[in-house]
C-alpha cells in the first residue's frame, strides 16, 4: 500500500513576516497548486510546480531544522489532503500554523493558530474558524465588499489589512480605513522590507 503523499513546492527555514506572529522562526512548508490564480499573488510559482513526497519524507525534511514553529502555506493547502501530516506533526510536538485563502472547508483541528485570506470567494465555516483574516488591499479592492469581514472581528479573531505588493498607496489607503474602524490591524510584509529570504 503506497504511503500517503503530498505534492510540496518547497520546505524553507526562515522568519514569519507578516501577521499576529511576525518575527517567529519558522519551518515553512509551501504545498504545491492553488486553483483561485489571483493575478497579485507572490508565489504564482507554487501554482503548478512541485514534487510528490511522502509524509514521511517532508517530516524528516522539516525537523533537519532548529526549530518547531510550522507554517503549512500554498499554492493553496487546502486543496490537498493536509490532515493526515498535520496529525503526524503535532504527535511529534510541531506548533501548526496554517495560511489559506478559506476557499474549501477543511478540517484543521490540528491546526494551532489558522490565518484565512479571502480572495475571490471563501467558506464561511473558514472565517468562523479563522484566528486571523488577513485581508489583501489595493487601489481596486471593493471597499463595500471589504466591509463584510468586520463582523468577524472579536476577542478571537482579529483582522488585519494587508496592503498589497507593501505600496506606499496601499499602505496609506490601509491606515485611513484602520483609523477609521480601530478594531482593524496593519500586516506589512517586513520580510520583503527587511529582504529576508
Amino acid at each position: 500500500m503506497p504511503q500517503p503523499s503530498l505534492k510540496v513546492n518547497e520546505i524553507f527555514y526562515s522568519i514569519q513576516g507578516e501577521g499576529p506572529h511576525t518575527g517567529m522562526p519558522a519551518v515553512f512548508l509551501r504545498l504545491a497548486g492553488c486553483s483561485m490564480g489571483c493575478v497579485f499573488c507572490d508565489t504564482r510559482y507554487a501554482f503548478s510546480d512541485g514534487q510528490l513526497m511522502p509524509l514521511t519524507d517532508i517530516v524528516q525534511a522539516m525537523e533537519k531544522y532548529p526549530c518547531r514553529n510550522a507554517v503549512i502555506t500554498g499554492g493553496e493547502p487546502t486543496e490537498q489532503d493536509f490532515a493526515p501530516l498535520a496529525a503526524l506533526l503535532k504527535q511529534r510536538g510541531w506548533c501548526l500554523h496554517m495560511e489559506s485563502n478559506g476557499a474549501h472547508d477543511a478540517d484543521v483541528s490540528n491546526i494551532d493558530f489558522l490565518v484565512i485570506s479571502p480572495k475571490k470567494y471563501v467558506s464561511r465555516q473558514m472565517l468562523q474558524k479563522a484566528h486571523t483574516i488577513k485581508i489583501v488591499v489595493g487601489q481596486e479592492t471593493d471597499l463595500q465588499d471589504l466591509q463584510n469581514y468586520f463582523q468577524y472581528a472579536n476577542e478571537r479573531t482579529a483582522v488585519c489589512l494587508q496592503p498589497q505588493s507593501n505600496l506606499q498607496e496601499n499602505i496609506d489607503l490601509c491606515v485611513k480605513l484602520i483609523k477609521q474602524n480601530p478594531f482593524l490591524r496593519l500586516s506589512l510584509q517586513t520580510h520583503k522590507m527587511a529582504n529576508i529570504k
